[in-house]
Formats: C-alpha cells, sequence, structure tokens
C-alpha cells in the first residue's frame, strides 16, 4: 500500500468524496415509493387467531393476510 502511494504521489493526486450521489439516492427513491396526496388506499389485512389447550399445555397460532398474497404465520 505504501509502496502504491509513493507511485502515485508523482501524479499529484486528490481524492474527493462523492456524498450527494448517495443523498440524491435517497431523494429519488422516496419520491417513485411514495403514493400522491389523495390517491392513498388502505388494503384490509385479516388476522386469524387460533388456540389450543390440553393435558400437555396451551398454544396459539396466529396467521397475518395481507394485500397482494402477503402471509405471516406464528405458532406461540
Amino acid at each position: 500500500m505504501v509502496a502504491w502511494s509513493v507511485e502515485l504521489s508523482e501524479f499529484d493526486l486528490t481524492f474527493s468524496p462523492r456524498g450527494a450521489i448517495k443523498s440524491q439516492m435517497l431523494a429519488d427513491f422516496v419520491l417513485e415509493m411514495s403514493t400522491p396526496p389523495g390517491e392513498e388506499t388502505t388494503l384490509p389485512w385479516t388476522l386469524s387467531v387460533d388456540g389450543v389447550s390440553n393435558i400437555r399445555g396451551s398454544g396459539a397460532g396466529v396467521i397475518l393476510e395481507g394485500p397482494e398474497g402477503v402471509l405471516i404465520e406464528q405458532s406461540l
């Protein structure tokens, strides 16, 4: 690494960070993913809960179904 810096020092190179690109990418992402005012639609989610109790103990199952086929299952 030191050898490279010695060889490159003859070219008078300087480093300048490009922080503005990251900020612009974040701004573009937020603009692309946000919905315009008045067009916000809320799609329903369905929550199903099933419980069981027996001599060995008890438990519960939770299923959360969202729009566009989102399915989250958890057993407790």
